[in-house]
């Protein structure tokens, strides 16, 4: 079914993994001027905070990555609208959600680095940094409540408890060594999609789409957070920590099942699953190169690509919707540019 779904790919999407590199500025380009206002709202959100703690709020809100949400907001706004000062604000909203799930993310997972640089709770410790993780999840919710419409903190409050429940399932099922794909997927669609849909369905939203534009933009960030959170569990074994700009490895050092690995156990024969299960179960770093050799040998990678290639593929066929004559060519640029980072992998692994 896979194989067959992918060979439908449009003509746009296959060039994405056989003409060139897509430079993410390149997509970005566009809403640029967005993306800096939403940065600039997000530093007066320090000054909200206490004063004592003004410092790791700034810490958290800053240095930020590639700016996915965001720029999904514009995107998608764009492609049914204009922006405006509410996209900016529905914006930064869900960028300190983010944040904040990364703040706990790096406790829960004990990480060094994040963004190339260390973490909150490297600096400052755990208990301080799950109660400014908390104080994030408040102060956006309060941002939400200032709409004059109730829409937007329902859809926030709803996302956020979606993205706290997935957290909670990925941890439930650390060390599960029996995890399903379906069980995967249903994971990673709450704890990562989940914001990536929140952005496109409340920049559409606040863009005057059609019930059936909102929906369809909604599942075409569903699809791509999906991609998305698979890329980045490959970037964790098939990776590098120089490029990835953070501790990798964390998966396997919390018994986390993702992917990569739930294809491994597929595909071995029972004396291999014994020796795979052993290695993760007295997980050491020394393991590291064989399970490599190992995921290779099995053509894991492969089966990832071909899985993100899947996901987009649908994320792109919700775009038929838009209107021909809207500027939704940013949306498809980014499954172009998602591909394109997967494939990259096969060079590095």
């Amino acid at each position: 079914m896979l194989a067959a779904e992918s060979s439908r790919f449009t003509p746009q999407f296959k060039a994405s993994l056989s003409e060139r590199h897509l430079d993410w500025r390149e997509i970005v380009d566009p809403v640029e001027p967005f993306l800096h206002a939403v940065n600039q709202r997000l530093a007066q959100q320090i000054q909200e905070f206490d004063p004592d703690i003004a410092a790791y709020a700034e810490y958290a809100l800053t240095g930020q990555g590639k700016q996915l949400r965001p720029a999904l907001v514009a995107l998608t706004a764009a492609a049914v609208g204009k922006t405006s000062d509410a996209h900016v604000l529905a914006a930064v909203i869900i960028e300190m959600i983010h944040l904040a799930t990364l703040v706990h993310d790096d406790v829960i997972d004990e990480a060094q680095m994040r963004r190339g640089r260390p973490t909150l709770a490297a600096n400052w410790g755990n208990e301080i940094s799950v109660l400014l993780g908390d104080c994030l999840f408040a102060h956006a919710l309060k941002l939400a409540a200032s709409f004059p419409t109730t829409e937007i903190c329902r859809c926030v409050a709803a996302a956020t408890n979606t993205v706290c429940a997935g957290e909670i399932l990925q941890t439930q099922r650390q060390k599960n060594f029996e995890l399903k794909r379906a069980e995967y997927f249903k994971v990673i669609q709450m704890k990562t999609g989940e914001l990536f849909a929140l952005s496109c369905d409340l920049g559409a939203y606040l863009s005057g789409a059609t019930a059936a534009q909102r929906q369809g933009l909604r599942h075409y960030g569903l699809e791509i957070g999906t991609a998305y959170q698979v890329y980045d569990d490959c970037l964790d074994v098939f990776g590098s920590e120089l490029a990835a700009g953070k501790s990798l490895g964390t998966d396997l050092a919390k018994g986390k099942l993702t992917l990569p690995l739930i294809w491994l156990t597929e595909r071995s024969g029972n004396h291999g699953r014994e020796r795979l299960l052993a290695w993760l179960q007295d997980w050491k770093p020394e393991h590291f190169p064989k399970l490599l050799e190992e995921l290779l040998a099995h053509d894991a990678l492969t089966e990832c690509q071909r899985v993100v290639q899947q996901h987009l593929h649908a994320a792109q066929q919700q775009l038929a919707g838009l209107p021909e004559n809207g500027p939704k060519n940013g949306l498809f640029a980014l499954t172009d540019f998602l591909a394109d980072q997967v494939a990259r992998l096969q060079k590095t692994s």
